[in-house]
C-alpha cells in the first residue's frame, strides 16, 4: 500500500512508515495513492466478521503483510461483534460499543496496537494522543501493557464524562494521563506541536493513536461491512448511514467503505453545536468558530482533523460535497431526540441520538436508515438518566473501575510543558 501526503504530495510512504510516522510533512495526513474496488462484495457479506475484514484490510495493505499476519492482528483485534438492532420499521442501530471500553474506537485503536506491535521491533515508542472522550479509553486499554510502548493521552479538564475518564485514567503502568485546562482543539494543538518538534520525535520514538494514523482509520471500514451483511436482503437497495460526527474518522471511514465497493446510496454528517462542517457544506465558508461543550462532548470539536481526507477522496472520485447529507442539533433538540428513541424501546446516548434524529428527518421514502451507536449509554450515565428520568446500571467494564483513583497530571496548554513531560516519561 503506498499514500502520499494531502499537503505535501511529493512525499509517498508505505502503510509501514505511515503507521510508524503518524503525520506527514507539514502536518500532512497520509491518503492512499489508489483505492481499488473489492472485486465481490457480494461474497464477502457472506462471510463472518473476522474473515471479511482479513480479507478488506489485506487488500488495502497489499503485500507488505501476507494474508495470514493480517488474518491474526484482525482476529487478536477483533474479538467482539458490532451488531444491528433494528429500531423501526426502516432504521436500525448499528452498536459499536461491544468492546472492551464500550465504544467504537475500540476496533481502530486494538488494530492499530497490532500494527505496532508488528512493526515496531525492539524499538521504543511513545505514543502521543489528544481525546475528546473514547480515544483516550480504547488507545490505553488497546496499547497497555505492551512491551517498548508508552503511552500519552491529553484530554480536556472538566469536559468529558466523569465514566469516561475512570476507564483509561485509572491504568497507570505504560499508561499516562494528563488533564489540559482547556478545550478539546488546544489539546490537539499540543500534538500537532509536538509532531513538528524533530528532536522530541527521534527522542521518544513519537507515534499518535488519534484516528489521523491510517490503521485505525482502516480498520473502521471494516464494520460498515459488517452492518450491510446483518441487513435483510430486501433492505440493502438503498441504504443511508447517519454519522455522529466530531473529528470525522468514523465518516471517513464509511465513505472509503463506499469507495470499495460497499452499495451505501449516501451518508449524511451530523454535529453538535460545533458545526464547522455543516456551515461548509451550506456556505462554502470554512469558518471554525470556539469549541463549545455540549452533551455529546466526544463531538466537541469545531477544526475536525480527518475533514483534509474527506475532500480529497471527493477530488479523486471525482464527487461534490453537495452529496453528503448534513446536519446539527443543539443540546436541547438532543435531548428531544434520546426521548423519542427511548419511547420507541431503544436506549442510546446524546451521540448516536444527534444521527438518529438526522437520519429521521433526511430519510426518504423506499430508503433503509442505519445510525451509528458509538459509545455505550453507560458511559454517560448522569446526563442519560437525567434526562430520560430512569437508572440505566453500569455494566462491568465501567463498574470495575468507578471507585478506582484518578492518575492523570494536570497541566495548562503549555507545550514546553508538555515536551518536558514527554522527554522525562
Amino acid at each position: 500500500m503506498n499514500l502520499y501526503n494531502i499537503k505535501e504530495n511529493s512525499e509517498q510512504v508505505s502503510f509501514q512508515q505511515a503507521v510508524k510516522q503518524g503525520l506527514g510533512k507539514n502536518q500532512g495526513l497520509f491518503f492512499p495513492d489508489t483505492i481499488e474496488p473489492l472485486a465481490d462484495v457480494n461474497a464477502l457479506l457472506k462471510q463472518d466478521l473476522v474473515t471479511r475484514s482479513s480479507a478488506i484490510l489485506h487488500h488495502l495493505i497489499g503485500d507488505e503483510l501476507s494474508a495470514e499476519d493480517v488474518s491474526d492482528m484482525v482476529s487478536k483485534a477483533f474479538q467482539f461483534g458490532a451488531p444491528i438492532k433494528q429500531v423501526s420499521d426502516d432504521i436500525y442501530a448499528l452498536e459499536l460499543f461491544h468492546g472492551p471500553t464500550l465504544a467504537f474506537k475500540d476496533f481502530g485503536g486494538r488494530f492499530m496496537a497490532q500494527c505496532l506491535a508488528k512493526f515496531g521491533g525492539d524499538k521504543a515508542i511513545t505514543i502521543l494522543t489528544a481525546t475528546s472522550g473514547d480515544t483516550g479509553a480504547a488507545v490505553a486499554h488497546a496499547f497497555y501493557g505492551l512491551e517498548n510502548i508508552k503511552v500519552v493521552i491529553l484530554y480536556p479538564k472538566g469536559k468529558i464524562s466523569p465514566l469516561q475518564e475512570k476507564l483509561f485514567c485509572t491504568l497507570g503502568g505504560n499508561i499516562t494521563t494528563v488533564a489540559i485546562e482547556d478545550d478539546f482543539d488546544a489539546c490537539q494543538a499540543m500534538v500537532k506541536n509536538a509532531f513538528d518538534d524533530e528532536e522530541l520525535k527521534q527522542a521518544i520514538g513519537l507515534n499518535s493513536a488519534n484516528s489521523i494514523n491510517i490503521s485505525r482509520l482502516l480498520a473502521q471500514i471494516c464494520y460498515y461491512f459488517e452492518a450491510f451483511a446483518q441487513l435483510p436482503a430486501d433492505k440493502r437497495d438503498n441504504v443511508v448511514v447517519s454519522v455522529p460526527s466530531g473529528n470525522f474518522g468514523n465518516l471517513t471511514a464509511g465513505l472509503l467503505a463506499q469507495a470499495l465497493g460497499l452499495p451505501i446510496k449516501r451518508f449524511i454528517a451530523a454535529t453538535n453545536e460545533n458545526d464547522t462542517v455543516p456551515r461548509y457544506l451550506q456556505d462554502g465558508q470554512w469558518a471554525p468558530k470556539k469549541t463549545v461543550a455540549t452533551l455529546s462532548n466526544a463531538m466537541d470539536v469545531s477544526q475536525p482533523n480527518n475533514w483534509p481526507r474527506i475532500e480529497e477522496l471527493f477530488k479523486v472520485k471525482g464527487k461534490s460535497l453537495s452529496e453528503l447529507g448534513k446536519g446539527m442539533l443543539t443540546d436541547a433538540e438532543t435531548e428531544v431526540a434520546l426521548k423519542g428513541l427511548d419511547d420507541a424501546g431503544y436506549l442510546c446516548e446524546p451521540h448516536g441520538a444527534i444521527a438518529y434524529d438526522q437520519l429521521t428527518k433526511q430519510l426518504q421514502a423506499g430508503e433503509t436508515g442505519i445510525f451509528l451507536c458509538t459509545a455505550h449509554p453507560a458511559k454517560f450515565k448522569e446526563s442519560v438518566e437525567s434526562i430520560l428520568g430512569k437508572d440505566i446500571g453500569l455494566p462491568k467494564e465501567l463498574a470495575d473501575r468507578a471507585d478506582l483513583e484518578l492518575l492523570s497530571k494536570e497541566m495548562p496548554a503549555d507545550f514546553a510543558q508538555l515536551r518536558e513531560l514527554l522527554m522525562n516519561n
